[in-house]
């Protein structure tokens, strides 16, 4: 019975993480918040939106952690398309679905 509520459990948390959108790269634990920026698009009809975000850090920190979280909860995606945890710059595609906008809240931690 144990073994059961265990594989239960397990595939569970399989499924939510594959329902997800947001995109966590690295970790924000015992990490300070250095850039964060909404990121907007409004939608056009049969037309997926895309839009790359830049950042880069003058100061040369190493990044810890990304966190992009889809606002309105769609099925747009996104990706570290350059650089990203372990370096001092990073680029993130934002991709909508068909006909959506984006609407997304990207943070930054080192």
């Amino acid at each position: 019975m144990r073994a059961i509520t265990i594989l239960f459990i397990v595939l569970v948390s399989f499924i939510s993480a594959s329902y997800c959108k947001d995109l966590i790269v690295g970790t924000s634990f015992n990490a300070r918040l250095l850039w964060q920026e909404k990121a907007e698009y409004n939608s056009i009809p049969l037309k997926k939106r895309v839009k790359e975000v830049f950042f880069s850090d003058p100061g040369q920190q190493i990044i810890k952690g990304i966190i992009a979280r889809d606002l309105d909860h769609t099925d747009a995606s996104a990706t570290v398309t350059a650089g990203g945890v372990g370096l001092s710059y990073a680029n993130i595609r934002l991709k909508s679905e068909r006909g959506s906008g984006l609407n997304y809240q990207i943070e930054i931690y080192v």
